[in-house]
């Protein structure tokens, strides 16, 4: 009929217009209707050519910018006279703890290190046992595999396909 999507919405009543051209675009309906106008073409303009030697380049153009870099700042790289370099940490070394000072839940006490070792559904689950940090669950080396900064966290980012 001609009506606008939100003269759509306003004549049903309890539909928005985002709901209207939802359903136009779902139905592949057009989304416009035509116009008695429309069907003779609109004369064009013809496209403005710039200058061809602009104002500042007496080079032949070589300097001038287009695309969508057109209005990009310009910085002249900066070299920092002493790269600061920030050292990785230290690995943590690997702690081997001996089957007999792994500990049960039963055994466990707030000092003990809660980090859970082994498969918790065979009798042999234990935890570390060794003496956790001070307001902390775990000792110092399971401390640094627990709580790692973000920026050090290494996840596998593959795209999900739904």
């Amino acid at each position: 009929d001609g009506l606008s999507a939100s003269q759509i919405a306003a004549e049903l009543g309890s539909v928005t217009r985002n709901a209207v051209i939802g359903k136009v675009h779902r139905l592949g309906l057009s989304g416009r209707a035509k116009s008695p106008g429309s069907a003779t073409p609109r004369p064009r303009k013809p496209a403005a050519r710039p200058p061809s030697h602009p104002a500042g380049h007496q080079n032949g153009g070589a300097g001038l910018t287009r695309g969508n870099t057109a209005l990009a700042p310009q910085f002249a790289p900066e070299i920092a006279a002493e790269a600061q370099v920030e050292r990785a940490p230290a690995p943590a070394e690997d702690v081997v703890v001996p089957f007999s000072e792994r500990v049960t839940i039963m055994d466990l006490r707030e000092y003990m290190c809660r980090w859970p070792m082994g498969d918790p559904t065979t009798p042999e689950f234990r935890f570390c046992g060794g003496r956790s940090a001070t307001g902390m669950p775990y000792c110092a080396y399971h401390a640094r595999i627990a709580y790692q900064p973000a920026a050090d966290r290494r996840r596998d980012r593959k795209p999900i396909r739904a």
